[in-house]
């Protein structure tokens, strides 16, 4: 049995590193991941009272505000699509 050793990962600093010293990091790249879309932060208003119930809601899940919007605008969403399409007439809220 031979005895090799694992090769170890490089940690994403020390290929960074690598980098900045104009060494080639290309084989630690695979090309088979996905980009995600950039993030673009919104002001939104709210109300006392609602920002009240949202941070309650917060509170009894545990996660933050922007967790509980950003859930709920995504299942009204979701409801909204379902319903163009025919399938919301059965939908309880």
């Amino acid at each position: 049995m031979k005895n090799t050793a694992k090769k170890i990962s490089p940690s994403a600093d020390e290929i960074a590193e690598k980098a900045m010293r104009g060494e080639d990091v290309s084989l630690f790249f695979t090309n088979t991941g996905e980009m995600k879309p950039a993030i673009q932060r919104v002001n939104v208003d709210f109300g006392v009272d609602m920002l009240k119930e949202l941070d309650a809601i917060a509170k009894e899940l545990n996660i933050s505000r922007q967790a509980v919007i950003k859930t709920y605008l995504r299942q009204s969403m979701n409801l909204h699509y379902l319903a163009r399409r025919g399938m919301g007439s059965n939908i309880e809220l």
